[in-house]
């Protein structure tokens, strides 16, 4: 519809909100749903990838039992950035970002690049999402990223649109949701001056407030795709 693809992105994301969530009662919990409301969970959770000997060292070992998505992420970021950088699609993906009126003219269909990049980077983001069914819990809950698809947005900004530095912020955001899990399992170890980190409300806001902190901070600093959603006429 040619509209501004913030407001376009945002009726989609409701759209995806909604859907999932009416998809979600109709085909495993309504009687008479394509399984019968029997089929409450998701398949569950997939096994882990253990990688001999580096597994069984102390403590930095459970770096080496990771499980499938886990590692077709950190994989993902040296293949994106290579394929970038380093190739003519990359190339020409960064052409219909920054210039494409310049890539027109010399003959990329501007349309055919930018849709097929969004659908990868759909797809992308529905691998960040099924983690959550697949490896961190075995069923599937409305809502249940929790915001944390707009912390990715965050650390793509932090990282400068590059997928190393998008990578490396991911490090920090993830820093953050560690932190707040482990302060809830070892509270009783928190001293008694910092007593209210044992509330979980206040542990919990962690990395929505670092989220914030890191933006109000970095705004004007980093520098986006000069066409980043604005629609090519």
């Amino acid at each position: 519809f040619k509209v501004d693809q913030i407001i376009g992105g945002t009726v989609i994301n409701i759209l995806a909100i909604g859907i999932t969530g009416f998809l979600n009662r109709q085909l495993f919990f309504e009687e008479g749903s394509i399984f019968g409301g029997n089929v409450p969970h998701a398949p569950g959770i997939l096994p882990s990838i253990r990688v001999p000997l580096l597994a069984d060292v102390p403590t930095f070992g459970r770096m080496f039992d990771q499980q499938p998505i886990t590692i077709a992420a950190i994989a993902l970021v040296f293949i994106t950035h290579y394929v970038l950088f380093y190739t003519r699609w990359g190339l020409r993906t960064r052409a219909v970002g920054e210039h494409p009126r310049a890539a027109d003219t010399v003959g990329i269909n501007v349309a055919r690049m930018r849709y097929a990049n969004v659908i990868i980077g759909g797809c992308m983001a529905g691998l960040g999402g099924a983690y959550f069914t697949l490896q961190s819990v075995p069923s599937f809950e409305p809502l249940m990223t929790n915001g944390r698809g707009f912390i990715s947005l965050a650390a793509m900004i932090f990282g400068n649109w590059t997928p190393i530095g998008a990578w490396a912020a991911s490090l920090v955001f993830g820093t953050a949701q560690a932190m707040q899990i482990n302060l809830q399992f070892f509270r009783e170890l928190i001293l008694p001056e910092w007593a209210f980190l044992k509330n979980s409300y206040i542990v919990g806001l962690a990395p929505y407030i670092l989220t914030m902190l890191i933006l109000t901070g970095i705004i004007g600093k980093t520098t986006p795709p000069a066409a980043d959603g604005v629609p090519y006429e």
